[in-house]
C-alpha cells in the first residue's frame, strides 16, 4: 500500500505558551478524530509531528491514523525553524519509500508548517536541505502578527496567515488542514494524482488570509 505521508511542523517556542499551544494540541486531536472518520484518509494518510523551539524534535514518527497518539507539548525557548526543516528532510529520507523502476513508492509527502515568530537559527541552511527532497506540497501558516511571512514565502509559495494566534483562529487552521489532507487522500486514491497547488484544496476559511 502506498502511504500519503503528512508532516506537521509545529512551533512550540515560548511565545506560543498559554492559549496558542493549547489550541494546537486540541487542533491535532480534532484533526485525528475527523480523519479517522474518512475512509480514504484512514487507508492512506500517515502523520508525523515535529516540534521546534530551541531545538527541533520528531515528537511522533510517521504513524497510521488508527495508531496515532498525540503526546503532550509545552511551549518554551526560541524558534529553530531551520533545524526543523533539516529534521523533516532526514525523516522523509528514512520514512518515505521512494519510487524505483521496480516498485511504486509512497506518495510525495505533504508538509504543514505553523509558526508565530521569526526563526532564531540559520534557517537558510535548513531550507537548502529541505528543498532537495521531493515534496508534493508545503503550506506554511504565519500565526499572528509576530510571524514573518517573507521568510515563509522563501520556503513555499503557499503561505497563509492568521491575524491572531488565538484558540479560534488556530482551530480554523487545523480544520482546513484536516480538509486538505482528506482531499489529498481522496485524490491519490481515486485518480492516482498528487495535489500540487492551493487551488486544488478546499477554500480556506475567512480567518486564513492567503499571502500573495
Amino acid at each position: 500500500m502506498r502511504k500519503l505521508p503528512v508532516y506537521l511542523l509545529l512551533d512550540t517556542s515560548g511565545s506560543m505558551s498559554g492559549e496558542p499551544i493549547e489550541a494546537v494540541k486540541n487542533g491535532v486531536q480534532v484533526m485525528i478524530s475527523s480523519l479517522r472518520q474518512n475512509p480514504q484518509a484512514i487507508e492512506t494518510a500517515f502523520l508525523s509531528v515535529i516540534t521546534f523551539n530551541s531545538s527541533a524534535t520528531q515528537l511522533i514518527p510517521l504513524t497510521d491514523l488508527a495508531s496515532f497518539q498525540m503526546l503532550d507539548i509545552k511551549a518554551s525557548g526560541t524558534t529553530s525553524l531551520g533545524e526543523a526543516l533539516s529534521l523533516v528532510a532526514r525523516c522523509i529520507d528514512n520514512e518515505v519509500q521512494q519510487t524505483t523502476t521496480e516498485k511504486k513508492g509512497d506518495w510525495k509527502p505533504l508538509v504543514f508548517i505553523m509558526t508565530d515568530g521569526v526563526p532564531t537559527d540559520n534557517w537558510q541552511n535548513g531550507l537548502a536541505e529541505f528543498k532537495r527532497r521531493k515534496i508534493a506540497y508545503t503550506v506554511a501558516c504565519a500565526a499572528g502578527s509576530g510571524a514573518d511571512t517573507s521568510v515563509l514565502k522563501q520556503i513555499t509559495d503557499n503561505v497563509v496567515s492568521l491575524d491572531t494566534a488565538d484558540g479560534n483562529s488556530i482551530a480554523k487552521f487545523f480544520a482546513w488542514v484536516t480538509a486538505s489532507i482528506g482531499v489529498s487522500s481522496t485524490k491519490v486514491e481515486d485518480s492516482g494524482k498528487e495535489v500540487t497547488g492551493i487551488n486544488e484544496l478546499p477554500p480556506p476559511p475567512s480567518e486564513l488570509n492567503i499571502v500573495v
